[in-house]
């Protein structure tokens, strides 16, 4: 008589936790059935009511309306819904980087197509001669500067003094018709150059501006195709065996145990996000240090470099130059003949071209300098948003993809049933989630593909370090010796620092403005991200790794 209604109080409270909803409803599978025709699976086989949960592999094998083939189906479920998230996130910030770089893109490409045709439109009527049988040393040398803004692998330096070099030959021979100058004349000529400065200090002072300004653009506009890059690489890394079982007890457990209508709890979300995504949040560091070094570089551009001023006007420079040229042209060509000699006469006799008056330069240049500047804050303020990106998206996930409870809510899905969740929320990154009590995540190996990205965000911020003290790290070490006229440094040294002398042999990614005395450097953020520093790092950690394994 006694073991009836012992037998019938353990089945109601071994019952009543597991149907969630007091009532005849939690005994129904309707919501589920619901939930499952909605994602496009069969409801054949699926359970009216709920039913013992002993073959349940993710979920707690209490009372449940899910079958092992639903579990599964859930699970692949989750794991693609989960990483549509990710790239649906990605592809925001994606955005934001391709929209400000497209805009700077046109900008100083408008910046520069202006520039070039107003030569085109000025000159034929300025210099005559003197431009129509060198056009083609103008094209090349816009041609040029687009290439290098475009990331073409020349020597900025070197091309423009390659354009004077040529400029000046070709102007001495036709302000010189009477004399007959072969290309060995012209070689001695331009060997005196540097001294004799036909074009005045336009070269230079050219050179040192537009160096920085294009150095500078550059940079600036690869950095925003390298994050968003990264963004896209790092959104496509797939889940888990372990994060998509974490993922399916998290979003779609509930539903099994009939609490269709209890949201998870947040910790709890956070802690299944957070070691879902640990590689991911590895990120952040040298995420931030780039989205810095464009600010920086952003500032630069609007500031000192005079980006628009610079390139807005190297028509006017070049015209600058000319008329210095025509203006000094006796006493220049006295001293070239004092160096190479006298040339001889030639047989063509003078043209009268070169006896035409061309007057003041009055070209002008429309400044648009309002439209940088809104550029720049508009860049500044997304990059900053952006900042803090890797670490704050599993609570962005949460809140508004998992749609997760309050942080207070005590009647949440705490992976087990409706109550609070305890545990404490782990750190950010892979070596915090040694102790993650929801996804079991092995801290001895990141993710290779995430590694890649982080090298890639350490070598693009060191480029804009470089570019922000007017250094272009593919060619660092420019030679001092050029032949051309108005030669120099590219960079004052109140501005850039001295160079850094190395061959090109032993050229590292990553350079530094520093004195070119042995022994003296200069230290700051950028030395962090060598790439030989972070391997001595990795097989340290490696080798110390090993030695713990063997004891």
């Amino acid at each position: 008589m006694r073991v009836f209604p012992w037998g019938f109080w353990l089945l109601c409270v071994a019952s009543a936790p597991a149907r969630g909803d007091s009532g005849s409803k939690a005994r129904s599978c309707t919501e589920v059935r619901q939930l499952y025709g909605a994602k496009g699976f069969s409801l054949s086989g699926v359970p009216q009511a709920e039913i013992s949960g002993e073959h349940l592999r993710i979920c707690p094998q209490g009372y449940t309306c899910c079958t092992s083939e639903m579990e599964e189906n859930f699970a692949n479920k989750s794991q693609s819904e989960f990483e549509a998230m990710m790239k649906e996130s990605g592809r925001s910030v994606q955005a934001t980087l391709t929209a400000q770089h497209r805009s700077f893109d046109s900008y100083f490409q408008d910046l520069l197509n202006k520039s070039e045709k107003a030569l085109y439109d000025a000159f034929p009527s300025m210099y005559g001669e003197l431009y129509t049988q060198n056009v083609k040393v103008f094209k090349d040398l816009y041609s040029e500067l687009r290439r290098y803004y475009r990331s073409s692998n020349i020597n900025l330096e070197e091309a423009l003094n390659e354009f004077w070099t040529r400029l000046l030959e070709r102007l001495f021979k036709l302000l010189n018709p009477q004399y007959h100058i072969t290309d060995e004349y012209l070689d001695c000529m331009v060997k005196h150059a540097e001294q004799h400065k036909p074009f005045g200090e336009v070269p230079r002072d050219l050179k040192v501006k537009a160096t920085r300004a294009f150095i500078a653009a550059r940079s600036y506009a690869q950095g925003f195709l390298v994050g968003s890059d990264v963004v896209k690489k790092v959104s496509q890394v797939s889940l888990s065996h372990e994060c998509t079982r974490a993922i399916m007890k998290l979003m779609y457990c509930p539903h099994c145990r009939g609490m269709s209508s209890v949201r998870p709890c947040n910790n709890y979300c956070l802690n299944v996000v957070k070691g879902c995504l640990a590689n991911q949040a590895d990120l952040s560091t040298e995420w931030k240090y780039l989205m810095d070094s464009l600010i920086g570089v952003a500032d630069r551009i609007d500031g000192p470099y005079n980006v628009d001023t610079v390139i807005g006007t190297i028509h006017m420079r070049i015209a600058e130059a000319i008329s210095n040229l025509q203006e000094n042209k006796d006493s220049i060509t006295s001293k070239v003949f004092q160096g190479c000699g006298n040339p001889k006469i030639s047989t063509k006799g003078s043209s009268s071209e070169d006896k035409k008056r061309r007057g003041k330069v009055t070209l002008e240049a429309k400044s648009s300098a309002q439209a940088l500047e809104m550029l720049v804050l508009d860049a500044k303020g997304n990059l900053t948003a952006l900042k803090t990106y890797w670490i704050t998206l599993p609570s962005s996930l949460c809140s508004k993809k998992v749609m997760a409870s309050s942080a207070s809510d005590d009647k949440c899905w705490n992976g087990m049933t409706k109550g609070s969740y305890l545990p404490q929320v782990m750190g950010d990154g892979l070596a915090n989630q040694i102790n993650n009590p929801e996804v079991e995540v092995d801290i001895t190996k990141p993710d290779m593909t995430i590694r890649q990205q982080i090298m890639q965000l350490k070598i693009m911020t060191n480029r804009l370090g470089n570019a922000n003290i007017g250094n272009d790290v593919d060619f660092q070490d420019t030679s001092d010796d050029m032949s051309g006229s108005g030669s120099g440094d590219s960079c004052p040294d109140d501005v850039c620092g001295k160079r850094l002398s190395k061959s090109p042999s032993t050229r590292q990614p990553e350079t530094n403005a520093i004195p070119k005395q042995s022994g003296h450097g200069v230290s700051g953020a950028s030395n962090r991200s060598l790439p030989s520093a972070s391997l001595l790092l990795l097989l340290s950690v490696a080798v110390i790794a090993a030695q713990h394994l063997w004891r």
